[in-house]
């Protein structure tokens, strides 16, 4: 009489195909949501248009927000000029390559939006950008 080995047929199949195509869905969800967090994060302001528009997609963007009232906002925080440059300091303290974004509403005094890329300047800020909305 033929003996059957019941541990060759009770071992479990593994399906690798369908855990990949679901590790490559995941990883392109998150890659998507990322790319729109960054912009999301940030107050709303009037930005000033320009033909070459392009976003920020960089992992450590520090938004600073110049409003109309020429009030600073670094991040969601309203702040001095004395606690931004603290602020920038203590960032560049932390990475050396974040990106500094300054956005300025397009009626905001220009002298404010100086002010504020003299403080980066004085800080050691080397990666910094103008944000602008693309023109239509």
């Amino acid at each position: 009489m033929k003996r059957r080995d019941f541990r060759e047929k009770n071992q479990p199949l593994v399906m690798i195909i369908p855990m990949i195509d679901i590790m490559l869905f995941l990883l392109v969800f998150f890659m998507l949501s990322t790319i729109y967090m960054v912009q999301t994060n940030s107050l709303q302001v009037a930005l000033p248009q320009s033909s070459i528009a392009q976003k920020e997609t960089r992992p450590n963007v520090v938004p600073i927000t110049v409003l109309a009232t020429g009030e600073v906002i670094f991040g969601e925080e309203k702040v001095t000029a004395e606690i931004l440059a603290q602020k920038i300091y203590y960032e560049l303290e932390a990475d050396k390559d974040a990106i500094f974004v300054l956005r300025g509403d397009k009626s905001a005094r220009y002298e404010n939006i100086v002010a504020v890329l003299d403080l980066l300047k004085k800080s050691g800020a080397k990666k910094v950008s103008i944000a602008t909305e693309l023109k239509k």
